[in-house]
């Protein structure tokens, strides 16, 4: 009698031990499956362009003295640099949107030759040159200087100027907001696929800014790989891009 339930007792375990096997396997063999299928994501890029006016004009020259003595040179660079000042005021930039810099000398030589072309030796002299800078947000009016600003050689004064440029002081700010659209644009795009494949977004893994970008509205500049940052153009657009990968359900 004792064998018998021995008996069955050992077939009701071996059963017990053949289904706990059977469901073992399965949930073995999905969770095998599951770690071996890679987790969907999707990679966007997402771009923020606005275009605007710069609202500050740097312009630079320098103006230059020849004289056999160097005192007398000093005497002449302080005068013409007065009445640099008073012509560009005249021109309606303020005073305090100007900033001369100290006058600089050079001792130098000039050739001597006489009357039939002979070279006869050298002329000590001495050349002071003396830089400025207009720096206003009033960029019109300074644009509008620049233009008649060759008028000073009538008054034997030799200057140079070098071409403008322009900056834009809220340039923070508008990073802000394109950082923004950006991040929007790269959402929807983000957004777009999911629904086109048959998901939806997950949470987001990662986001990456790209480089930020100034270019002329109107010139053929190429962007660069470490950022452009344009200062010919007054009229400029301003492009950053924005990285985000996703999870994918």
């Amino acid at each position: 009698m004792e064998s018998k339930h021995v008996l069955v007792s050992k077939v009701i375990t071996s059963l017990l031990l053949c289904v706990g096997i059977v469901w073992g396997s399965y949930y073995l063999g999905k969770g095998v499956e599951n770690k071996g299928r890679a987790e969907g994501s999707i990679a966007v890029k997402g771009l923020g362009s606005q275009d605007f006016t710069a609202d500050l004009i740097v312009l630079e020259g320098y103006f230059s003295v020849e004289n056999d003595d160097l005192q007398l040179g000093f005497a002449e660079s302080s005068r013409q640099k007065d009445e640099l000042e008073a012509f560009l005021v005249d021109l309606g930039i303020p005073a305090t949107a100007i900033t001369f810099q100290a006058a600089t000398y050079s001792a130098l030589d000039r050739s001597l030759y006489n009357d039939t072309g002979k070279f006869i030796g050298y002329e000590p002299y001495y050349q002071l040159t003396q830089d400025f800078e207009i720096r206003s947000n009033d960029v019109s009016s300074v644009e509008r200087a620049s233009r008649k600003i060759s008028d000073v050689l009538d008054k034997g004064i030799l200057i140079n100027m070098y071409s403008p440029r322009y900056y834009y002081t809220k340039l923070a700010n508008l990073k802000h907001e394109m950082i923004k659209k950006a991040t929007e644009d790269a959402r929807q795009r983000a957004e777009i696929i999911a629904a086109q494949s048959g998901g939806s977004l997950g949470e987001l893994r990662d986001a990456r800014m790209g480089v930020f970008q100034i270019t002329g509205q109107y010139s053929d500049e190429d962007y660069s790989w470490g950022g452009s940052f344009n200062t010919a153009d007054k009229e400029k657009t301003a492009t950053v891009t924005i990285n985000l990968t996703y999870e994918s359900n």
